[in-house]
């Protein structure tokens, strides 16, 4: 029984798809209903025991707590939750407009522990349970330009390490960390921009497949060795940059962003997804 978020889009409907080909259990939220709604088709086809469906936006906590408690009412438990819904934004912190500031913090961050708490709750009524968090390298370095997603994957891994603190005296629970770093997925079209360029995800990029098998592994063997995952064969390369080299690291953290993380062509300028779904953007990877 396995509760994923952001299903209808990228790693979130990769992981979906991966659960169902071994016939899952699946609880599949988004804020997309329509999106979401084909995810679940596709999961059954593929063999999914059953899926179960909430368009809910992961920051509102009512709406976490009611989609949880029918997981449980529906199967009798829930065995994980991988909480990856998220959104993102573009350009310099102090030009983004307050409320895209506002809307990335919200969902990233207060959204992500909503739907963890409400993981931990049910886990600890169990006596187990795994919580897999998807979050990113960036909460663990920065680069230009993206100041607001950068300070939710930090936000992000504080939160999930101090879990793994407090949740120790029940061994039954497992709480994991995955860290992708550049990933073919719609977030770069789906984003908030000031920048009026299109956004691309930076080399090396993997696939949301890739993150996804790092999802599940976490899911299955989570353990001491498994609460902090890299999805992404540069990430140790960078980590240690960042840490050991900063001013060379920030001396080339423009030019390599410039050359690295926007395409060729513009983009309107505007929210993106951070404050209302985009249906039309959804999918497993990003349109070309």
């Amino acid at each position: 029984m396995v509760w994923i978020t952001g299903a209808s889009s990228g790693i979130g409907l990769a992981t979906a798809l991966a659960c169902a080909r071994r016939g899952d259990r699946l609880l599949l939220s988004s804020r997309a209903e329509g999106p979401l709604q084909e995810a679940a088709r596709q999961c059954r086809a593929l063999g999914s025991a059953d899926v179960l469906v909430a368009a809910l936006d992961i920051a509102d906590d009512d709406a976490v707590r009611r989609a949880s408690a029918t997981a449980v009412q529906r199967w009798g438990r829930l065995d994980v939750v991988v909480q990856n819904a998220g959104v993102a934004a573009y350009g310099r912190v102090d030009e983004v407009p307050a409320e895209v500031l506002e809307g990335v913090l919200r969902t990233n961050v207060l959204g992500a522990a909503l739907v963890a708490s409400e993981a931990v709750r049910t886990f600890r009524h169990q006596g187990q349970g795994t919580l897999v968090v998807v979050g990113s390298v960036l909460g663990r370095i920065t680069v230009p330009w993206m100041g607001a997603y950068n300070a939710t994957k930090f936000a992000l891994r504080g939160l999930v390490r101090t879990m793994q603190q407090e949740n120790r005296d029940v061994p039954g629970i497992r709480i994991s960390l995955v860290a992708p770093g550049g990933v073919d997925t719609p977030i770069y079209d789906q984003s908030a921009t000031v920048l009026g360029r299109r956004n691309r995800p930076p080399y090396p990029v993997s696939s949301p497949e890739h993150v996804a098998e790092k999802v599940l592994r976490a899911a299955d063997r989570g353990s001491a060795w498994h609460r902090e995952l890299d999805a992404g064969w540069a990430n140790p390369a960078m980590k240690a940059a960042y840490a050991l080299a900063p001013g060379l690291f920030d001396l080339l953290s423009r030019p390599a962003m410039r050359t690295l993380g926007f395409a060729l062509g513009k983009r309107p300028n505007g929210p993106g997804n951070v404050l209302a779904p985009q249906p039309h953007e959804e999918g497993l990877r990003q349109r070309r």
